[in-house]
């Protein structure tokens, strides 16, 4: 009895030590993090102002700014989570809730979780082909925001549906049991208590969307814009783009506006992902289990 009870408080001890070990790695990931952001805000804190976030891009490092670059981001990162969100989201019910289980079913299942792993330049030559010269979109603000669809699709689908097994079998069973058809359960119960985790799988998707920069220049991101587009078909630049031209210059000032713009990016991240935090919460406080 002693010798059990020895073995129990061992490993009592031993979970208090893997908490304690995981909280350090985590803290100092965050350290790392936080110095790095820290350091970026810095190097480009002459540039943080408002010229510098509504001025066009400029030959001249203290005139050059990042209206044209911001305003292609975010349009694109819209045309992106529109597409990926309902057709990720759609594609994740079926496979989990409609879907037969047999082979057919279980290779389209590996391909999905496989391509989330598929190097994004891959994606970046599929549009090129697909939507610049089959569909003859062009290098536009519309075929970048497909290209990052695409490439966020499979990380959509495999987080929704975790998302959408998580919910308790137990809530399927009492809607049936009263009446409702496959399609009303899925829809009045299923989603809304999984939104939580769907929501959680587009801001992973569109914070890599955000920062990728080969797909877009495959297929034809420029680096140099001075104007604003009118449409979603107009030529477009985007933040990574920008910042990349930027730091292969020559002159420091550049890199003092690189820095800026890396802040700022980041600073479009955590906007962007505060968003889909609180829409989160709000969803989960709505729900009474």
């Amino acid at each position: 009895m002693s010798a059990m009870r020895a073995g129990v408080e061992r490993r009592k001890l031993l979970d208090k030590l893997f908490v304690v070990l995981g909280l350090l790695v985590l803290f100092a990931a965050l350290a790392v993090l936080l110095t790095l952001f820290l350091d970026l805000v810095r190097q480009g804190a002459p540039r943080l102002n408002w010229d510098f976030v509504t001025s066009y891009a400029s030959r001249k490092p203290d005139q050059a700014g990042i209206l044209a670059a911001w305003v292609c981001t975010s349009l694109i990162m819209v045309v992106t989570a529109s597409v990926a969100m309902p057709v990720g989201v759609a594609a994740a019910i079926y496979l989990e809730e409609y879907a037969p289980k047999n082979w057919v079913t279980a290779i389209i299942e590996i391909n999905v979780t496989n391509l989330a792993g598929v190097p994004s330049i891959i994606y970046g030559l599929l549009a090129l082909g697909l939507f610049v010269y089959k569909f003859s979109l062009g290098q536009s603000i519309l075929a970048a925001g497909l290209t990052l669809a695409l490439l966020i699709l499979p990380i959509v689908i495999v987080a929704t549906r975790e998302a959408v097994r998580a919910v308790p079998r137990p809530i399927r069973e009492a809607a049936y049991a009263l009446g409702a058809t496959r399609w009303e359960v899925t829809a009045h119960h299923v989603l809304p208590y999984s939104m939580g985790g769907v929501l959680t799988g587009m801001i992973i998707g569109l914070s890599r969307a955000i920062g990728e920069t080969a797909p877009i220049i495959t297929i034809g991101a420029l680096s140099f814009i001075a104007f604003l587009p009118e449409s979603l078909m107009d030529p477009f630049t985007a933040m990574p783009i920008q910042m990349f031209n930027w730091v292969s210059r020559p002159d420091p000032g550049f890199r003092v506006n690189a820095a800026a713009a890396g802040a700022i990016l980041l600073g479009m991240t955590l906007l962007m992902n505060g968003i889909a935090i609180w829409l989160r919460y709000r969803f989960r406080k709505r729900i009474n289990w």
